[in-house]
């Protein structure tokens, strides 16, 4: 399998007064409207923050003025630029960390977890985990469950994403190799042959666990769905 050239950017999110009233002014009036009614404060500054620098780092990717990009959703929801349809990104962001990927002629899906204890491990495995996957994290020591279940989660959130069906795919369709996480055993019909995939781990840090899945086929197969 080729790969593409793909680009990788992280970073905090942590906007002042004084970027916010910048930050605002990048996004389109869907956009605004959607922070609008986002009621809690922090989570609005923080929407306006994180589509904004997507925006700029589109528009760096395309060279053209961020505030200008015309982004549309196709139909199951995954975003992408209608004048720019060879494009592809995705974009991902969980507690003051936020991870946009780019590249072209690929579908792409990113996916970042902070690694939290859950009182629903055990379940969340049970309903998004094919039997292997389930077997493999059951006969775990307990010490390594919570690692290992953001392992498997950010891959296969990855990929839902990446397919642009997102978790109505069905998390437990994409099974990865215990043994090899870069490596998939089956997934949907439709998306390709599990060796045309590309999954690897997004390095942030050691609280952080995060992933990348690409195919290379045509991702305007995956906008049409």
């Amino acid at each position: 399998m080729v790969c593409p050239e793909i680009k990788l950017w992280h970073g905090d999110i942590a906007a002042s007064e004084a970027d916010y009233g910048q930050y605002w002014q990048i996004l389109d009036q869907v956009e605004q409207q959607h922070a609008c009614n986002i009621k809690n404060g922090q989570l609005h500054q923080r929407y306006v923050e994180i589509h904004a620098r997507l925006r700029i780092l589109l528009g760096d990717a395309v060279n053209a003025p961020p505030e200008q990009l015309r982004i549309v959703k196709a139909e199951h929801g995954k975003p992408y630029l209608i004048d720019y349809p060879k494009l592809a990104f995705n974009l991902s962001h969980t507690a003051n960390r936020m991870v946009v990927a780019i590249a072209y002629d690929c579908a792409l899906g990113v996916d970042i977890e902070l690694c939290k204890p859950r009182t629903n491990l055990a379940a969340l495995v049970d309903k998004c985990f094919a039997e292997e996957e389930k077997n493999y994290w059951q006969q775990l020591p307990k010490a390594q469950q919570k690692q290992a279940f953001y392992r498997f989660w950010t891959r296969k959130e990855a990929f839902v994403k990446a397919t642009g069906r997102g978790i109505a795919l069905g998390l437990n369709q994409c099974v990865f190799n215990p043994d090899n996480l870069n490596e998939l055993l089956r997934i949907p019909d439709g998306y390709g042959e599990t060796g045309e995939w590309m999954i690897q781990d997004i390095d942030m840090d050691m609280f952080i666990y995060g992933a990348l899945a690409c195919w290379t086929g045509s991702s305007s197969v995956f906008h049409a769905r």
